[in-house]
C-alpha cells in the first residue's frame, strides 16, 4: 500500500489513491543515478502558454537556484509525441532529475520508465505519470466536489447543466469524479452534455457551443480547469444566456479577473497552488536522489473555494 499524504492548510487526512502508479514496470533495469547530487533540474509541462503552468515553473526556477542547480523547463504543446522527444532529449543531456506534467498520464509511462533506467530522477508533478517513483498534485478530487458542491447549491439543487471535459490525465478524471460525487447528492441535477476538450478556452468555446444548442435550458456549467470554464462562459454570453452559473478549478488570474467584473456568469473555482506543487515536486526528487525514502510516494494539496464573494481576500498564484 502507497503512502499518501496531505500537505497545506488542511492536513491531516490520509487518503488512499489507486488512480497514481509509482512503479517501474520492471522490464529492463534501472542503472541508478550515477551521483546523488542534483545539478540539473528539467521540467515538462502541457502548455506553457498555460499561466498556471508558468507559476508552476516558476515555483520550480527558484527551488533549482536554491540548489545551485541549472534549470530548464519544456513546453509539450498538449502532445505525447513531443513529450516522449523531450525525455529522450534529456537523457542524452545526461539531466538529474525530470519533473514532469504528463500530456497522457498512461502514454508517457514507457518513455518515463527509459528515463529511470537511465540513472534520472523522475518525479510526476499535478498528474500522476505512470512508472513515476514519486507525485504531487493537488486533491483534484475534493477541487471537482468543491466546485460542483458550489454549483449545484446556486441552481437551487435542481437543473440541467453541462460539463466540459478535458484530456487523458488523472487530474481531469479525478476532478470529473469528485464532480460526480458531489452531484450524486442532488438527484434533481442531470449532466445533459459531457464532452473532452484539450484544457484549453478555444477548444471549450466551440464544445460549450454546440452543447449549448443542444441543450439551451441549462442551469450551469462546470468546466474541468479555468481555461475550460471561461470558454465555456464567452460560449454561454454568445448564445444569448446571462444567468447561468459556471464554475471551474484553478483560481488563475483570468478567472479572478473575471469574477470580479461585476456581472460574470463564472461564480467560483477551486484554487490550486501550483507553485507549491512545483518546489514540493523538486523537494521529493532531491531526497530520492540522496537515497532518502519519502514519508510518501503520493502527496495531496487540498484546494479552497474561491467564488464571487470570497474573491477580494484570495492572493492568487506567485
Amino acid at each position: 500500500m502507497r503512502a499518501i499524504a496531505k500537505v497545506g492548510g488542511a492536513v491531516g487526512v490520509i487518503l488512499l489513491a489507486t488512480s497514481l502508479s509509482a512503479c517501474t514496470d520492471g522490464s529492463e533495469a534501472a542503472s541508478g543515478p550515477s551521483s546523488t547530487e542534483v545539478t540539473s533540474v528539467g521540467l515538462m509541462v502541457q502548455d506553457l502558454g498555460n499561466p498556471f503552468f508558468s507559476s508552476m515553473s516558476n515555483g520550480v526556477e527558484a527551488a533549482a537556484k536554491e540548489l545551485g542547480a541549472s534549470y530548464t523547463a519544456q513546453d509539450g504543446r498538449q502532445d505525447l509525441g513531443a513529450q516522449n522527444d523531450q525525455i529522450d532529449a534529456f537523457i542524452q543531456q545526461g539531466i538529474d532529475v525530470i519533473l514532469v506534467n504528463a500530456v497522457d498520464s498512461d502514454g508517457i509511462g514507457p518513455a518515463v520508465t527509459r528515463a529511470i533506467n537511465a540513472g534520472i530522477t523522475v518525479v510526476a508533478v499535478d498528474v500522476g505519470a505512470k512508472n513515476a517513483q514519486a507525485t504531487v498534485t493537488t486533491d483534484n478530487v475534493q477541487a471537482g466536489r468543491i466546485s460542483c458542491e458550489f454549483l449545484a447549491n446556486k441552481i437551487g439543487g435542481a437543473g440541467d447543466i453541462l460539463l466540459v471535459d478535458g484530456t487523458p490525465t488523472t487530474s481531469i478524471e479525478d476532478r470529473v469524479q469528485g464532480c460526480n460525487e458531489a452531484l450524486a447528492e442532488f438527484p434533481d441535477i442531470k449532466i445533459v452534455g459531457q464532452q473532452n476538450g484539450d484544457n484549453g478556452r478555444d477548444k471549450a468555446l466551440t464544445l460549450t457551443t454546440d452543447m449549448i444548442t443542444a441543450s439551451p435550458d441549462i442551469k450551469g456549467i462546470f468546466g474541468i480547469n479555468d481555461p475550460t470554464a471561461l470558454g465555456a462562459n464567452l460560449a454561454a454570453k454568445q448564445a444569448g444566456l446571462n444567468d447561468l452559473i459556471i464554475t471551474g478549478v484553478d483560481g488563475s488570474p483570468e478567472a479572478v479577473k473575471d469574477m470580479t467584473s461585476g456581472d460574470s456568469m463564472f461564480q467560483a473555482t477551486a484554487a490550486q497552488d501550483p507553485y507549491l506543487l512545483g518546489t514540493t515536486a523538486l523537494e521529493m526528487a532531491v531526497k530520492l536522489r540522496a537515497g532518502d525514502k519519502l514519508d510518501e510516494d503520493l502527496v495531496l494539496v487540498p484546494s479552497t473555494l474561491v467564488d464571487v464573494d470570497n474573491v477580494g481576500e484570495y492572493k492568487g498564484w506567485k
